[in-house]
């Protein structure tokens, strides 16, 4: 029986809505946030290009011309990329019966390792083709994700999704639905961890403020590599602790997995979440180490 809680906030999914010649236009707030998210990190790149003590040998990766023509990149990648990991890492067999589903974005359905994917991609795509330094556009984007990953992870709470395993904390939240209500085991109403809210704070706000301030007050910028490594390796261990109070996605529950595993080992188990990060715990340990053998040019 729930001793408190704090009631979900009623600020529905749309900021707005018009009705234009009988078709209704609105503006959600998960647009929103990938909109505010790509705005602010195309500025964060655009502020770092234009100092160049920043960077090796103080010359920019990038002018500020070919950022906006990686942000263009990065927008297909990232939505391409998150739709496409949803479908093949999430529910492959509903999109092989309906694969016109896999067309309706709007209806939701986006992974960020997928969209992690596209960017890396895209963006080698990019450096390829403009003959710039991998790496250092590497450290210039993971700069500029955590933003949209903090608004992203506020959109999913607004927009009544992703919530938490039950739990009876003070800050514990009544999400709205009958099958966000509904524990088994629990009597009466079910409250659950705001699990987006905690990823909000660790991938987005935490990590967000330890890399500007490794960019800005300790020229990591001057390694290409590092920034990225530490992007990689802080997002997926954050990701890997946030799984543990993050309801699994309904069609990795049954009975007789009630914690939604993908993988288990005896008593060890694995969520998808936490299976798709740990390449990126692996890889950015990786280049962190690499790097750190590395001397400024």
């Amino acid at each position: 029986m729930l001793a408190g809680y704090i009631p979900f906030p009623e600020v529905g999914t749309e900021l707005f809505a018009i009705e234009v010649g009988g078709f209704r236009v609105a503006l959600r707030w998960y647009a929103l946030a990938y909109i505010a998210g790509l705005i602010i990190g195309w500025r964060l790149c655009v502020a770092m290009i234009r100092r160049p003590a920043l960077w090796p040998a103080q010359a920019p990766p990038l002018t500020t011309k070919q950022v906006e023509d990686l942000l263009t990149w990065v927008i297909v990648g990232v939505i391409l990329g998150g739709r496409l990991g949803y479908v093949l890492f999430y529910q492959p067999s509903f999109f092989m019966d309906n694969p016109v589903e896999v067309f309706k974005v709007w209806t939701g359905g986006m992974s960020f390792h997928g969209g992690f994917l596209g960017i890396v991609l895209a963006a080698s795509v990019f450096s390829y083709r403009n003959a710039v330094p991998a790496l250092s556009v590497a450290d210039l984007l993971a700069v500029a994700v955590p933003p949209g990953l903090f608004l992203g992870r506020l959109a999913n709470f607004t927009n009544n999704e992703l919530w938490g395993r039950p739990t009876d904390v003070p800050w514990a939240v009544v999400f709205p639905g009958e099958a966000a209500q509904t524990c088994e085991g629990i009597v009466g109403l079910c409250a659950r961890h705001p699990s987006q809210l905690y990823e909000a704070v660790l991938e987005g706000l935490l990590l967000g403020a330890v890399l500007l301030f490794l960019v800005y007050k300790k020229d990591w910028l001057r390694v290409p590599g590092c920034i990225t490594g530490l992007f990689l390796f802080a997002y997926a261990s954050g990701r890997l602790f946030v799984e543990l109070f993050r309801q699994p996605d309904a069609q990795f529950m049954t009975a007789a997995n009630p914690l939604g595993y993908v993988f288990q080992w005896s008593s060890f188990g694995m969520t998808m979440g936490q299976l798709l990060s740990l390449p990126m715990i692996i890889f950015g340990l990786g280049l962190l180490i690499y790097t750190s053998y590395r001397k400024e040019t």
